[in-house]
């Protein structure tokens, strides 16, 4: 199965060595437990192949799904009292196949971010937006920098997001509120344009949140949250955004992950993280 990265208690910095720890074993089960708070990752496909041999059987938490310190991410089991040793071998050349983990857990980064908020939304609402992007990104364990509020205007925007993505002090991650994701000459599209970035993914396939959009310019990922559950409703920015935070790249594959169990309902919550729990349920 493979220990790999794991991820709070908030991985100390400079740490990159850090794994989970395996549990056990107890009645034939040894256990992967994460040692930091962070993303679990699984590869379905080889997790599959796997458990085609038999006996053995390796169960795991949903790939993509937000957990803490000391939670149970994958278990190994056996059936019989004996297995050959062949068998123990096919599944352990799977289990590190290409001298990837099977399993893994990738810990929150802590990541500076920027916000940038167009006039499109109301002064009446910036201030249960302000309080719940902090909510989702001091949550993962990441600051925001600065909150910049512009016209809706192509040279405003571009001055304000220039400020978040050049220089020494530029941002991990900006979200953005305000823009069209319809609009192909959106401000903030045209922005992104002018500072030699692109866009990555226009839609996530995934529900409620599918009009969120995906940028980045140089190394400063950009995402574009829908106003409409920017504030009190979990959506899928809630599961994009912790990958986001654990390290994994602003594109196309990433994006593509949120597909399998992209329906989002009520019986999903648990794979948010702790504060999106708090929210209105999604509604699929």
């Amino acid at each position: 199965m493979g220990e790999g990265p794991a991820a709070v208690p908030r991985r100390p910095a400079g740490d990159r060595g850090s794994r989970a720890r395996s549990r056990g074993p107890v009645q034939s089960r040894v256990d992967l437990v994460a040692q930091y708070a962070g993303v679990a990752n699984v590869r379905i496909a080889d997790l599959e192949r796997l458990n085609r041999i038999d006996p053995l059987e390796v169960f795991t938490v949903f790939d993509g799904q937000v957990v803490e310190a000391g939670d149970l991410v994958a278990s190994v089991k056996v059936a019989p009292h004996l297995v050959e040793a062949a068998v123990v071998d096919e599944g352990a050349r799977l289990a590190d196949f290409g001298g990837r983990p099977l399993v893994w857990v990738a810990p929150f980064v802590r990541s500076r971010v920027g916000v940038i908020v167009k006039e499109s939304v109301r002064a009446t609402a910036q201030a249960r937006f302000e309080a719940s992007v902090r909510a989702k990104v001091e949550g993962l364990g990441s600051e925001i920098v600065s909150f910049a509020y512009v016209e809706d205007d192509p040279e405003t925007v571009v001055t304000a997001m220039s400020a978040f993505v050049r220089g020494p002090d530029a941002v991990d991650l900006i979200l953005t509120a305000g823009a069209a994701s319809t609009d192909p000459m959106d401000a903030c599209f045209v922005a992104i344009a002018a500072l030699g970035g692109r866009i990555v993914r226009r839609g996530v396939p995934a529900h409620p949140g599918s009009m969120l959009w995906l940028a980045r310019v140089g190394r400063t990922a950009i995402l574009g949250l829908p106003t409409c559950g920017a504030y009190s409703k979990a959506t899928a920015a809630d599961l994009l955004l912790p990958r986001l935070l654990s390290g994994e790249p602003a594109s196309e594959r990433t994006v593509a992950k949120l597909g399998h169990g992209g329906i989002l309902t009520r019986s999903q919550r648990f794979r948010f993280p702790p504060y999106a729990r708090e929210l209105d349920a999604p509604d699929g």
